[in-house]
């Protein structure tokens, strides 16, 4: 549906980029400290075009979702043009607005979609980001092996995401919702959506931090092989899909249990994947990490747009949960500084705390 598919093109850039980086770095003959800085252009650019979106597209739900992934797809393309440092800065920061721009409009459109046919659709929609992510890399390294430039590839990604953004026509237009909460409900609201919003967060700053730092562990501390160190991500990003398909299947799972399987789970794998000795034991640790996170965030989405019709919650919770991204790199650095990064890694899984609580607190 188009909704998946959304989701898995925005995924196949990201996937692609992480692949790119290298040939970015040499091509434009920048130092890792230089493309550190412009890559920190994204999270900049994200956060408030997320705080502007949900304003712009609760009520045009379809209309938003196919401007923003070809505006999306319109970004990627321009990174193709850079010839400077400073340009892959700018570049990066329209590419940071308009991926959190289609952050909020995929969730908005998503929620709507579960409210007017009953269909439960965020497992399955978040789900197609990492199995994506896991194909793009390996791909874009195929891709360049063939000599294809990193302006070609992006191209090609362009012109992809934009195509795909047409298939959004094909979801219904539906019936407006209104773009305002009442002011009576906004304080209870606001509640709601940071208490949401913080518990996302823990798990997505768990998840970033597999994906950043679980080679360089691998690597540089289990001794494994390159091409070993460089299975890790792909190995929590399969349990991070399973686990969201898996619950899909499942007769609808209480929200309260997915707090303790990922406080626990979550907690303990991240754990053992830092302290584990051996190059399986971390593995295996990342996988239980992401197979117990995997359902988390989609359900609390789900609840926030049931809810509230308006979109309103949904859209705050996205925004700042979408924080963990940003907090993620400096907490872990600031945490190996003083203990290494095995001990950093194992003491995120203090982040699964907040998740038990909620458990013993929630009674839905």
């Amino acid at each position: 549906m188009p909704l998946i598919a959304v989701s898995a093109v925005w995924a196949v850039f990201w996937g692609s980029w992480s692949a790119l980086l290298p040939a970015i770095k040499l091509e434009l003959g920048i130092s890792a400290g230089d493309l550190g800085l412009a890559l920190s252009a994204v999270p900049v650019g994200a956060l408030p075009a997320m705080a502007l979106a949900g304003r712009l597209v609760r009520g045009r739900e379809r209309a938003a979702l196919m401007t923003t992934t070809a505006l999306f797809g319109l970004s990627v393309a321009g990174i193709g043009l850079v010839t400077a440092p400073w340009q892959l800065a700018a570049a990066l920061l329209v590419v940071g607005a308009a991926s959190g721009a289609l952050d909020i409009a995929l969730n908005l459109a998503t929620g709507r979609a579960e409210r007017e046919t009953g269909r439960r659709l965020f497992q399955p929609v978040h789900a197609a980001f990492p199995i994506a992510v896991i194909a793009a890399a390996p791909a874009t390294g195929l891709a360049r092996s063939l000599g294809l430039s990193v302006g070609t590839v992006l191209l090609l990604i362009a012109l992809i995401v934009i195509v795909t953004s047409l298939s959004v026509l094909a979801l219904p237009a539906g019936q407006g919702t209104p773009v305002s909460s009442p002011d009576t409900g906004k304080g209870r609201l606001w509640g709601a959506a940071i208490v949401l919003g913080a518990l996302a967060a823990c798990v997505l700053i768990i998840e970033n931090s597999v994906e950043q730092w679980s080679v360089l562990l691998m690597e540089e501390h289990r001794g494994a092989a390159p091409l070993v160190s460089s299975a890790a991500p792909s190995v929590y990003m399969a349990a991070l899909t399973a686990g969201r398909l898996l619950v899909q299947a499942l007769p609808r799972v209480p929200l309260k249990v997915l707090y303790l399987v990922a406080g626990l789970g979550g907690g303990a794998g991240i754990a053992l994947a830092g302290l584990g000795g051996s190059v399986l034991i971390s593995m295996a640790g990342f996988a239980l990490t992401g197979l117990a996170l995997a359902p988390l965030v989609p359900a609390l989405l789900s609840r926030a747009a049931a809810d509230d019709p308006s979109g309103t919650l949904v859209w705050w919770v996205s925004t700042i949960s979408y924080t963990g991204f940003v907090v993620s790199p400096l907490l872990v650095a600031g945490l190996s500084a003083r203990l290494g990064l095995p001990m950093a890694l194992a003491a995120l899984g203090l982040l699964g705390l907040p998740l038990v609580a909620r458990f013993a607190v929630d009674k839905s």
